[in-house]
């Protein structure tokens, strides 16, 4: 007889040995989190058989559960696992792989809270490193190309070309990483041919980006790889919007839009916290609603967290909006004391800072249109917001603050 229960029982103890961590995405959050734990409690046994895998297998555990909940401690967590896996190296490629695992703790690091010394470190990290086995090799220039197009991105003249030609040549060595590797290199490619494919009106970027994300997306089976087919359909669905209001096409904008809904839908925002957040973030239109960009904001808490500073930065727009439309200047009022409330704390992370000054810059627009008083100090806060944020690593939030400051001059 064929026993459903413990079959599945096998399959999953099976999984949780490989070196693929594919498997991850069918877990949520908490138990993520209690595998973490677990994992982190057998591998400081005096009787674990092999302490650096069982340290490094931790650290990418708590790796995972910060990218996906954006909590410093587990970051923290990992960073501590990935050190003690490096004391336990019994040779030159276990030590090679720790040093690999804390590049990539500085690269989440970065991506979660910016700080463009946290680039630099991963950087000087990895130059210092020599890899022969074809693992190595194939993990260090997926993460060379990772950190090139971050690097790129921060640069006023960013050298694209150089961006992805590092991913082609980190995804030619792609067959000895484990697929999920493999997966988020291609994941990033096609963001960063997306993007400059959008701004440069450049077919081939596109047709690259739209082949890549096609194959993810196809490949990602929605039953075993829901993070990956809605981030890969959350890339899919911004570079159509992108293109559809580029070309004023409003069919194309509406299919865009439901593909939004469609990424959103492939897992629950308790299973994973950030991801729901940037799809919900991404899928905002002009008028977004109220209460998921308040789940959302409340979802990211963590200081210095930029997905969290955008979440409450798209909440007091859309507040505002909604605010200056029942012409509530008492309204505009409570929030113009809060977010300077909030500006005043200078113990609160720069990032964070950045967010309300352009969350205080939709206040004083709002307040400019019903009562025709302008506050000539706008132009000086975004611009300072922008540089801000550009400095701390977080161009997503500069170009709210730059946007607005154009809307602002056209108005």
């Amino acid at each position: 007889m064929f026993e459903f229960g413990r079959d599945l029982r096998k399959l999953f103890e099976r999984a949780r040995e490989s070196d693929d961590l594919g498997w991850l995405e069918l877990i949520g959050a908490d138990l993520l989190e209690a595998e973490a734990r677990s994992q982190s409690t057998d591998a400081g046994r005096v009787s674990c058989a092999r302490p650096h895998d069982a340290w490094m297998r931790a650290s990418a555990l708590w790796r995972e559960h910060a990218r996906r909940t954006g909590r410093r401690d587990s970051l923290e967590r990992a960073a501590g696992a990935a050190s003690d896996a490096a004391r336990q190296a019994r040779n030159p490629g276990h030590a090679l792989a720790a040093a690999l695992e804390a590049v990539e703790i500085h690269l989440a690091s970065f991506d979660l809270f910016g700080g463009p010394e946290r680039l630099d470190a991963a950087m000087r990290d990895l130059n210092g490193l020599s890899c022969e086995r074809p693992r190595n090799r194939a993990w260090s220039a997926a993460l060379r190309a990772r950190l090139g197009a971050r690097r790129a991105a921060l640069e006023e003249a960013p050298p694209i070309a150089e961006a992805i030609g590092l991913f082609d040549a980190a995804l030619r060595q792609a067959g000895a990483l484990p697929p999920c590797l493999a997966d988020e290199l291609r994941l990033e490619r096609a963001a960063l041919a997306l993007e400059t494919g959008v701004a440069r009106a450049d077919a081939s970027l596109l047709d690259q980006a739209g082949r890549d994300l096609g194959e993810l997306v196809e490949a990602a089976a929605p039953e075993q790889r829901p993070i990956t087919r809605a981030r890969a359909l959350t890339l899919a669905a911004a570079g159509m919007k992108g293109l559809a209001a580029l070309a004023g096409d409003a069919t194309a904008g509406a299919a865009g839009q439901a593909m939004f809904a469609a990424a959103a839908d492939q897992f629950t925002p308790d299973h994973s916290p950030l991801d729901w957040v940037a799809v919900t973030l991404a899928g905002a239109g002009a008028r977004p609603a109220l209460a998921p960009l308040r789940q959302a904001e409340a979802m990211a808490q963590e200081p210095g967290l930029i997905l969290g500073a955008l979440a409450r930065e798209r909440r007091v727009a859309a507040e505002v909006l909604l605010t200056a439309a029942l012409g509530d200047l008492d309204g505009l009022d409570g929030l113009t004391r809060t977010l300077r409330a909030r500006a005043a704390d200078r113990t609160r992370p720069p990032i964070d800072w950045a967010a309300d000054q352009i969350a205080l810059a939709h206040v004083v627009r709002a307040r400019t249109r019903l009562t025709g008083v302008v506050d000539r100090t706008l132009g000086m806060m975004l611009a300072e917001a922008a540089l801000t944020a550009r400095e701390q690593g977080a161009p997503a939030l500069a170009d709210r603050a730059e946007t607005l400051a154009r809307d602002a001059l056209t108005a």
